[in-house]
């Protein structure tokens, strides 16, 4: 997943009038592309323009065929972390010598594709470098977006040079963002090894809740009529997790990860929730290191689907705080209440 790319062209971006999410195809329903993706399970990477065929023949827009291919791909293709971990150990080797650095990264390109079609193994590169060919085949434009991300597990570290690679794609005249690599799956704890978990969410994710995570080299590829973060900015946000993306349609508050604040601070959080999540499937954890307590959903207020959380951090201390929706860790932050207010 963190390697950095090498695939990158040139390419224009449309004027954006509205900012581009999943909810704008509501109205189409994917049953039939996702039973495309399903029916071909399994299916090699010999004839690319055979797979592309059957995964899109009978389907009538664009978003429906980019749909069948990039869960196929999702569905399909492992995450290589031993893979990843040899580029990250040889990255950091050769990281004071661009002519080593550079000799290495043309080598691993080539072992990226090689593992690629013959085992359907594979990085960040490898699954951006997918989904587009397989859309290009089938008339759809799609770009590999290179720049940098961020997991809950990252070490800072990782973010010294770009690291990580995505898609946009262009349907109804609009860009959309997704990121077929952490749509795909998770590594299993118990043993090491990848394990498929499709997550939808990361599938035409809302731009600027993905900028949490993911920062482009190219500024227009965050996608949003606002100003651009600045990279700053992106690495003091808060942790949020995969599980966002199911579940949530925005972030607004607070905007850091670390937070330092005075005596009887009032924490305000504030997110935009996906449809048909309830209030009482929301919780707010606040542990101070000694114990920890659950904050109850009657302290909250849900309207329009925008979530308003405030809680008074009264004692001095450190705070970790994590907000979950149905059983699923969301966010986290941290606040350092001082001893003496600056006033």
């Amino acid at each position: 997943m963190k390697f950095r790319c090498f695939f990158s062209g040139l390419f224009l971006v449309c004027a954006l009038h509205s900012e581009a999410q999943a909810w704008d195809f509501d109205h189409i329903s994917f049953k039939k592309a996702d039973s495309l993706a399903m029916v071909n399970k399994g299916a090699s990477l010999d004839d690319l323009p055979k797979l592309v065929y059957n995964l899109t023949n009978g389907l009538e827009t664009d978003a429906e065929r980019f749909r069948s291919i990039y869960l196929w791909v999702c569905t399909n293709v492992k995450n290589d972390y031993g893979l990843y971990a040899k580029n990250k150990r040889k990255r950091r080797r050769f990281q004071d010598d661009s002519l080593k650095l550079e000799a290495w990264n043309d080598r691993f390109k080539k072992r990226i594709f090689k593992t690629l079609l013959k085992r359907k193994r594979t990085i960040c590169t490898g699954y951006a470098y997918m989904v587009k060919t397989l859309s290009q085949l089938a008339n759809i434009d799609c770009e590999i977006i290179n720049g940098f991300a961020k997991t809950s597990s990252g070490n800072p570290e990782d973010l010294r040079y770009p690291n990580h690679s995505w898609n946009a794609v262009k349907l109804n005249d609009k860009w959309y963002l997704s990121d077929p690599t952490w749509s795909s799956g998770v590594q299993d704890i118990d043993n090491g090894r990848f394990k498929f978990d499709y997550n939808d969410g990361l599938f035409l994710a809302p731009p600027k809740l993905f900028a949490i995570n993911h920062f482009p080299l190219e500024a227009q590829w965050f996608l949003f009529n606002d100003t651009p973060p600045i990279f700053t900015g992106f690495l003091e946000a808060p942790i949020v997790y995969n599980e966002a993306y199911k579940l949530l349609a925005g972030h607004k508050t607070p905007q850091k990860l670390y937070n330092e604040v005075p005596r009887n601070y009032t924490l305000n959080l504030e997110c935009l929730l996906k449809p048909n999540i309830k209030l009482k499937t929301i919780t707010l954890e606040i542990d101070d290191g000694i114990s920890s307590k659950i904050i109850v959903p009657d302290n909250f207020v849900l309207k329009n689907q925008k979530l308003f959380v405030k809680h008074i951090l009264k004692n001095y201390g450190f705070y970790d705080i994590h907000l979950s929706i149905n059983d699923q860790l969301v966010a986290s932050y941290v606040f350092k209440v001082r001893r003496f207010s600056e006033e």
